[in-house]
């Protein structure tokens, strides 16, 4: 044995310091890889909103009353399972409506718990008891497990199990005890979860979502564009908090960033009031109007959003021209504008534009802050980058997300892997070098966590600009357009310049040889292998499949966002990967919690198989597995040194 071998297999006696303690964790290592695998569940492109999130958490996607199904079968009617299963997602709101119709409700609760029970049953029957001991609430957990553990020494289950329900009731914790089965019931359903980006942006919740995912007990996140210029804003990029902010005024969500974030608007507002005072600024509206204003406040709201967008036009033209290797000259407009004629040139052609008035531009020297702007801009960075709640959040997608990842067969990412015209990947200039395929999603990544960590000055300020350049540039993978045509949909009235064209990607991966050609780039072979991305709403109402490839390709962005809804027809894709196989799901709009209780309605509208297997895949069958086997590899390899005597054993 080598020195390098020994010197781990000593760290390893450390866990494992006797022969029985290694062949106790081998025997457990080799039952728990004849389990069935957890459940895997996928969302993308949430975008801000919480209801329909959380939602959907709760009810996994359609998992939950499955399990029912699978538990009662046509022993409870449908509407009893409804009402099982809204409880389960709402236990306490639910609840509330039970006791005032309720006549018995002790016997409602008696029914209801051991209802439960059962649904707890076989939730948990896949894991090992210690997995399960993990999740159990810790004010209720010996009284839980002693319930949905089977004693096959006790003679009269019956009774002992209708004593501690009795005894529950009686002492009046039936409530609290639903509500933890119900909570144990929504974990154990759902093993892991993936969210493949655009927690950000569009919706008025994103900040609840990530505080609800900084609770969750297994996920990843797989950075989408929108994630990122959160990402750099927090980092203190100008460019990315003058797009934040732009993009929360869009949408009418300034809550986010002032309630949400407590990140402080009046800088903006004064300066918007003091610029554009004689400017209606029709052109900058919003696309979702915010409820509950009135006619002065939308005005002012109007101005703030001119006074955003052209310094963010103004910031963005000064990274471009910094960082020529981005090649995004021809997104440099404000030094193709007549100021005079009021018209702008752009591929060649002269437009006539729709807004004159710029107050803050120098024609000289079109993309220089005033000093005004200047400061609101100081002070805004300020505010973002000592922003406690942000941090807090931004920790949560470095620790938890990355560009990419490769999780039991599957390469899941937000948006494409960039393509030339022919079919090839593309080289993109990252500071000065080429990158193309995995190695262009790697760079990028170390780049966006330099911006974060680096001692560098150099590399960390490259890092911080770097995801500026990954939320809009044409080949960034997170973004996949030729061009983000914000400007021309403001200023210009031509429709051809407003389309933002994508990626050829995206036509090339509906053939499976290019599928293929992608999943080799990642390390990915066989039959049983698959991409999943987001990022681009699929078109069900125009006939669109979210499965192309022969099955190789998922896109399970469907439209949560409440903008997307009347082009999908839907309100969002997810994705189930269980131990039979991969389920797609599609959901109709969430209206609302209270919505959701009161008439029983759950929003799962249609499941259908992606691929069953031939053979229930077992937890030996996943990387986890994999790790497992090594694991028993070493600790056979630890035992034989033990009884070699190459190691001693130790005291426990």
């Amino acid at each position: 044995m080598d020195k390098i071998q020994l010197h781990y297999l000593e760290q390893l006696s450390e866990m494992y310091p006797t022969i029985g303690n290694a062949s106790t964790e081998i025997i457990n290592l080799q039952a728990i890889l004849n389990l069935p695998k957890g459940t895997e569940h996928f969302l993308s492109d949430v975008h801000g909103e919480y209801d329909a999130f959380s939602h959907v958490l709760k009810n996994g996607s359609g998992a939950v009353r499955k399990k029912i199904d699978d538990v009662f079968g046509g022993t409870l009617s449908s509407e009893d399972k409804s009402g099982l299963a809204t409880l389960i997602y709402y236990p306490r709101e639910k609840m509330e409506l039970v006791r005032k119709k309720e006549k018995d409700i002790d016997l409602w609760y008696k029914t209801t718990l051991y209802r439960l029970i059962e649904v707890c049953k076989t939730v948990s029957s896949k894991y090992t008891r210690s997995k399960v001991r993990k999740a159990l609430p810790k004010d209720y957990a010996y009284v839980i497990e002693e319930l949905i553990t089977e004693k096959p020494e006790v003679l009269n289950k019956e009774a002992y199990y209708d004593s501690i329900i009795n005894t529950i009731v009686e002492l009046g914790t039936a409530e609290d005890f639903i509500d933890a089965l119900s909570e144990l019931i929504q974990q154990l359903v759902i093993d892991h979860l993936h969210v493949l980006g655009d927690i950000y942006d569009r919706g008025a919740g994103p900040h609840l979502i990530m505080d609800r995912l900084c609770s969750y007990h297994s996920l990843d996140i797989q950075w989408g564009n929108h994630d990122i210029i959160w990402m750099g804003a927090a980092a203190g990029n100008l460019a990315c908090i003058a797009t934040v902010i732009r993009n929360s005024i869009r949408y009418g969500n300034l809550d986010v960033l002032e309630e949400g974030y407590g990140i402080n608007m009046l800088p903006l507002a004064t300066f918007a009031m003091k610029a554009y005072a004689d400017d209606p600024c029709d052109r900058f509206v919003f696309k979702v109007a915010p409820v509950g204003t009135d006619n002065i406040e939308n005005d002012l709201t109007k101005k703030m959003h001119k006074a955003i967008a052209m310094i963010r036009f103004k910031l963005e033209g000064q990274l471009i021209k910094k960082w020529p290797e981005y090649g995004m000259n021809d997104r440099l407009l404000l030094e193709h504008i007549d100021y005079v004629k009021g018209t702008i040139e752009i591929e060649g052609k002269t437009y006539k534009m729709l807004d004159t008035y710029f107050p803050t531009i120098d024609p000289d020297d079109p993309y220089r802050l005033t000093d005004e702007e200047e400061e609101v801009m100081n002070r805004l960075r300020s505010s973002f980058i000592h922003c406690d709640k942000l941090k807090t959040h931004v920790r949560l997608l470095l620790k938890k997300g990355s560009m990419y990842k490769v999780y039991n067969g599957n390469l899941l990412f937000h948006g494409c892997i960039p393509f030339d015209d022919y079919g090839e990947f593309a080289k993109v200039n990252v500071y000065g070098r080429l990158y193309s395929g995995k190695a262009l999603f790697d760079v990028l990544e170390t780049y966006v966590r330099k911006a974060f960590f680096s001692d560098d000055p150099l590399e960390k300020e490259k890092g911080v600009d770097i995801m500026w350049y990954i939320w809009t540039a044409p080949y960034s993978p997170l973004y996949g357009r030729k061009k983000m045509s914000t400007f021309e949909r403001y200023f210009v009235d031509d429709e051809t310049l407003k389309t933002e064209t994508k990626n050829s990607y995206y036509e090339y991966i509906k053939k499976p040889e290019y599928a293929d050609k992608v999943l080799k780039e990642f390390g990915l072979h066989g039959s049983r292998v698959h991409i999943i991305n987001g990022h681009v709403p699929v078109h069900r109402m125009k006939g669109e499949s979210p499965v192309k490839s022969n099955g190789k390709v998922i896109m399970i962005d469907g439209g949560f966002s409440k903008a997307y809804r009347r082009r999908t027809g839907i309100a969002g894709y997810t994705l189930i990967y269980n131990s039979y196989g991969l389920t797609l799901t599609a959901h109709e709009p969430f209206e609302s919690p209270e919505t959701a209780v009161r008439d029983e309605r759950d929003i799962v509208s249609r499941r259908e198989a992606v691929e069953n297997m031939d053979k229930r895949i077992l937890v030996g069958d996943t990387d986890v597995g994999e790790k497992m086997r090594e694991k028993i590899s070493d600790l056979k390899e630890l035992i034989g040194a033990y009884r070699s005597g190459e190691i001693v054993e130790r005291d426990k």
